[in-house]
């Protein structure tokens, strides 16, 4: 293996599995050259350059829902992000090019299908995307994470991998004094930890808002990641609180330690999100996000829901339901272990390593 390009990126979910399949592929194969190719202006052009990768930037966007003159720029867009593609394929010279989903994958896997070099798709969700769905087409291998993806690719194309994680965000064992010390938590309280995505969640930091006298009248402590969009307007509604018992951060950078440290964790249920709760085996409380392409994260949650490794949520419940329900289960330490025991047969440790593998049998 000596040429890889990973394609794809927009959100957090897109991009730190492929940061984990190129690790992997890093540690497998010291000598093995990777580039990325992400959308302009996108999140991975901050942290794919962070986790030590090149990456070049595609003038991709993507259909506006709402009427928009950008929707008419946009087939300029794609051609242009396409002849750019090819460009860099044919100048990198690949042996395998794979897609994680995301606007800069689509040029970029059809440029490499274009000029014969195989490509693989890793679909993180249980509800494919479009983007994927397209790319399946003359893609080698799909990898996928969840059981009746043949819903939405060629089954024989089809092998069940599980999704990339990264492997120091999963590793807690041992950790908790040593996060109870960095979070400047009480180690006598149960800690309920609050992650609503990179980029944060309204309702997440609504229903908490609304609940904060409720939380701390049952003892219970809350590591609450708001996000950078919410975190100076959160700032300043909850200044005069309060606050004793809840850290209040915009972002977590050691979310090892914010999973050993959490006794039930309210999430989002983005597709990374919920292989990294399978791995480390914490009971937890899933609000799918309604503002994603298919409802995928509703079909991600659901995915657990029914094997009683998970509770579910809904966003249009959260605000009066959530902050009762997580104190609930809070208390239910029978229902806790039910959901524990559940979820962490649900997780795949070897899921990077299996992906490099079936990226091996065909590049």
């Amino acid at each position: 293996m000596k040429r890889v390009i990973i394609s794809g990126g927009g959100t957090g979910g897109h991009i730190f599995p492929a940061v984990a399949i190129a690790d992997e592929l890093k540690r497998q194969f010291p000598e093995v050259e990777i580039l990325f190719v992400g959308a302009e202006g996108k999140m991975e052009m901050e942290k794919v350059p962070q986790a030590g990768y090149k990456i070049i930037g595609l003038p991709i966007a993507g259909l506006q829902r709402k009427l928009t003159l950008k929707n008419l720029a946009l087939p300029f867009k794609i051609i242009k992000s396409i002849v750019l593609a090819r460009k860099i394929v044919k100048q990198f010279q690949p042996q395998v090019v794979i897609g994680v989903g995301g606007y800069a994958s689509g040029p970029t896997l059809k440029a490499a299908s274009m000029l014969g070099i195989p490509t693989l798709v890793q679909e993180q969700n249980s509800f494919a995307g479009k983007t994927n769905m397209l790319l399946a087409k003359k893609a080698r291998t799909l990898c996928v994470a969840y059981e009746g993806m043949e819903k939405f690719f060629p089954k024989e194309k089809i092998v069940m991998t599980g999704n990339p994680v990264r492997l120091e965000v999963t590793q807690i064992e041992g950790k908790k004094q040593e996060a109870l010390a960095f979070y400047g938590l009480d180690a006598s309280r149960p800690t309920l930890l609050v992650i609503g995505g990179s980029l944060g969640a309204r309702t997440l930091n609504e229903a908490l808002i609304a609940g904060i006298e409720k939380l701390q009248g049952a003892g219970i402590q809350v590591l609450w990641q708001c996000g950078k969009l919410y975190y100076e307007e959160l700032t300043n509604r909850l200044k005069g609180k309060d606050l004793t018992g809840i850290h209040l951060t915009q972002f977590i950078s050691r979310m090892d330690l914010a999973y050993a440290l959490a006794d039930v964790i309210i999430s989002r249920a983005g597709a990374i999100s919920v292989s990294e709760l399978c791995l480390i085996k914490k009971p937890a409380i899933l609000v799918p996000s309604p503002n994603v392409a298919e409802d995928h994260q509703t079909h991600n949650a659901m995915a657990l829901v029914t094997k009683q490794a998970a509770v579910l949520v809904k966003d249009v419940d959260a605000r009066t339901m959530l902050i009762d329900e997580a104190i609930q289960l809070m208390n239910n330490k029978e229902l806790q272990v039910t959901l524990a025991g559940n979820i962490a047969h649900l997780g795949r440790p070897a899921a990077t390593k299996d992906i490099v593998n079936e990226i091996t049998k065909i590049g």
